[in-house]
């Protein structure tokens, strides 16, 4: 017996002795703290960007049609082909059309030879008329036998015209410069004037323009803030828009408002806005969609960093430091659109308050921390 109580008082004062130093160490002044640079809030002037979506057409989308019916025999271009205006695209049998041309020449001439045989007859009546020999009205009759044929000629020339242009028609060229859309119709396959799908398009895309729609409300904000008297006004004074692609990236050259339609649609409530853009390297497609971005100005908005902030189920926080030096997680709202590295906060901090700017995964709610300013 008496050895267990000697064991358990000579280790009782030794337990004592190292609860005692453990909790000199973790309650012990700066002890356990770490250093962390933080940041102090302050407004600044951005430009922020209000995104739409658009839809772009080229300058001009010219359907290709036929102008004479047959079957295609060759197709000089595919589709994305960039093409000069009067380039031939395809062509159509013209086997039929050279003979109809032949044709209509040779009726040109039996018309020639006709009036040929009609102004000798009247020459030989009028003379004969003149001596008293014919009477008046046989004379008349070669008169209308020469004009009748020389009516014919016309008709014929104009015949023959008519032939060589629907000959020529065979060759399906290019109106415009611009690029070949989607070919409806390839060799072999019949086409005519009338069919329902033209046998391609072709898009001017020297020009772009990015049709889009805003809300009334929106329109009417933006022109409150220039002197604008009118729509037409408006529009000049209307800032140069720019274009995000469908990948997400920017169209390097901005673009300008031509257009607003008169008309707020009744089911929307909105305008349809038209915006131009150079297209010189023809990186913009006629029908591809994009965003047309209207930058706005503001003067006092807050930028926070996005590697000081966290995120939990969809919600962004920071560290806000507080007097004590502890920190507190903090829940900020911030705008849907950002530049990839900073966002814009719209509630939850103000300007003066210090967050955290480093160390963000080890840091917990009312960690004390040592704030070094951030410079």
């Amino acid at each position: 017996m008496n050895k267990k109580l000697t064991s358990v008082l000579l280790i009782s004062p030794l337990s004592l002795l190292l609860f005692s130093c453990g909790g000199q160490s973790q309650q012990g002044p700066g002890m356990g703290a770490q250093q962390i640079s933080t940041l102090t809030l302050a407004t600044q002037q951005v430009e922020l960007n209000s995104s739409f979506p658009a839809s772009l057409k080229g300058k001009k989308d010219t359907e290709i049609r036929p102008k004479v019916g047959g079957y295609i025999v060759e197709q000089f271009v595919d589709e994305g082909s960039r093409v000069r205006k009067g380039q031939v695209l395809f062509q159509i049998d013209k086997v039929t059309y050279q003979e109809a041309v032949a044709a209509a020449e040779a009726t040109v001439a039996a018309s020639k030879a006709s009036l040929a045989n009609a102004e000798l007859t009247l020459a030989n009546k009028k003379k004969l008329f003149d001596k008293g020999i014919i009477s008046e009205s046989e004379y008349k009759v070669a008169q209308y036998t020469y004009d009748a044929q020389k009516a014919a000629l016309a008709q014929a020339n104009a015949q023959l015209i008519s032939a060589r242009n629907d000959l020529g028609f065979t060759s399906v060229t290019s109106p415009s410069d611009g690029v070949v859309g989607d070919i409806n119709y390839r060799v072999g396959a019949l086409v005519s004037s009338a069919g329902a799908l033209p046998i391609t398009t072709v898009a001017d895309i020297s020009e772009v323009f990015a049709y889009f729609s805003i809300n009334e409300k929106d329109l009417l904000e933006i022109s409150r803030k220039t002197d604008a008297v009118n729509m037409a006004e408006v529009v000049k004074d209307f800032p140069e828009v720019g274009l995000q692609l469908s990948d997400g990236s920017i169209y390097p050259i901005k673009g300008k408002v031509e257009t607003v339609s008169g008309v707020v649609n009744q089911t929307t409530g909105s305008v349809t806005l038209r915006a131009k853009f150079d297209n010189k390297g023809n990186i913009l497609r006629s029908g591809a969609s994009a965003n047309v971005l209207i930058p706005e100005t503001d003067n006092n908005v807050i930028l926070i960093p996005q590697r000081m902030t966290y995120e939990i189920q969809g919600k962004h926080f920071v560290y806000a430091v507080q007097p004590d030096s502890t920190v507190a997680a903090t829940e900020i709202k911030i705008l849907s659109n950002n530049d990839g590295q900073n966002y814009i906060v719209t509630s939850g901090v103000s300007a003066g308050v210090k967050i955290a700017a480093e160390g963000i995964n080890s840091l917990k709610d009312g960690m004390k921390i040592i704030p070094v300013e951030k410079k």
